[in-house]
């Protein structure tokens, strides 16, 4: 078992992180996280899915020697496509409802008041305001998920590319379980970099905090539109 070559695919793993349609994706759920920390979680996280789902492909398609087919791959892309124009939304329609915030609240009476009000210029939510989030620390599965998606529709590539690169099952098994591996270090690595601005801007910035999120939202609702129009419609899926 060559060692450069499996070095190799830890390399194009972390490369393989930095394209734009996963990009995209794991900078549309930093607009989620509370911390640096968390982000880099979800970056962990996302390449861990990826890498879970590319493992589990590639391990199937080398041991059974065949490849994947085109169709299936298209439909695959284009999901993801869907998938993003999804995440933007999701994040440019959490930035319009947090700028007004409903919920209902009990006074020290016991009378339930349902009412707006904005957060945006509030370092803290004042005591009467105190309600439910969701917990800091609990497990990023849409992070998961994501990554999962993305892992199921980059396989087709890593598979025709492993299958011209190595000899034997067990050679491509590993190769593509560190360029997983890999994958999951550059995603956390570029996850650090997005949570830098997004962190930073929230202390004290709102206009850059939302400016930024929304920056990101619009970005990741345009890739993942190109993307459903380059598969469905010029590459002829849906006509």
């Amino acid at each position: 078992m060559s060692f450069s070559l499996l070095s190799l695919g830890f390399l194009l793993g972390m490369r393989h992180a930095m394209e734009t349609d996963h990009l995209a994706a794991v900078a549309s759920l930093a607009t989620r996280s509370h911390s640096m920390g968390e982000t880099i979680r979800q970056g962990a996280v996302w390449g861990m899915g990826h890498t879970l789902t590319l493992f589990a492909f590639g391990s199937l398609v080398l041991l059974l020697d065949s490849i994947m087919p085109e169709t299936l791959a298209q439909v695959l892309e284009f999901a993801v496509g869907l998938m993003l124009v999804g995440l933007g939304v999701d994040v440019l329609r959490r930035l319009l409802r947090e700028r007004i915030h409903f919920h209902v609240h009990r006074h020290a009476d016991g009378t339930l008041h349902f009412h707006a009000h904005s957060h945006a210029r509030e370092p803290v939510h004042p005591a009467v305001h105190h309600h439910h989030h969701r917990s800091k620390g609990s497990f990023p599965l849409r992070a998961l998920l994501v990554g999962m998606m993305h892992g199921m529709a980059g396989s087709a590539a890593l598979i025709l590319l492993t299958l011209q690169t190595v000899h034997s099952p067990l050679t491509g098994m590993a190769y593509i379980a560190l360029f997983g591996v890999g994958s999951i270090a550059g995603m956390a690595a570029l996850s650090a970099i997005i949570a830098v601005p997004l962190r930073y801007s929230a202390t004290g910035m709102t206009w850059l905090h939302n400016g930024l999120r929304a920056v990101i939202g619009v970005v990741t609702l345009v890739v993942g539109s190109l993307m459903v129009y380059d598969i469905g419609i010029t590459g002829g899926l849906l006509v």
